[in-house]
């Protein structure tokens, strides 16, 4: 491997990883181990401060050829509703409102006269 490769794709991945999506950013640094060879995936994961299997994924993306899905992750993936995780969570928070709420019960519409500016209460 040339002498300072990995300061240099760091730097570079540095500047443009930020302004990719996921799956862009996979596929940049699978195509940049791909180039390098044998041992790239180390290289690349250590340059762009991820784990090596994020690298491989990527580079296994490149090989099976472009995905028509359009998605960026996988059906079912990422971070789960709020309300899903907790289901007690909407009924704390308009028990937290309720007792101070102004405007219409029928609408879906809420506001509250609490302030900010003098909490906690005196």
């Amino acid at each position: 491997m040339l002498e300072g490769t990995e300061a240099v794709l760091a730097a570079q991945l540095r500047r443009l990883l930020p302004h990719l999506d996921e799956r862009q950013r996979r596929l940049v640094m699978g195509a940049a181990a791909g180039v390098l060879g044998r041992g790239g995936i180390r290289v690349v994961a250590r340059a762009a401060g991820v784990v090596e299997s994020t690298v491989s994924r990527g580079a296994g993306e490149l090989d099976r050829g472009p995905e028509l899905s359009g998605r960026v992750r996988a059906v079912g993936a990422g971070r789960k509703r709020l309300v899903e995780a907790d289901p007690g969570l909407i009924p704390a928070l308009l028990a937290l409102v309720e007792p101070d709420q102004r405007g219409d019960p029928e609408s879906p519409l809420r506001w509250t006269v609490k302030s900010t500016r003098n909490w906690p209460p005196s």
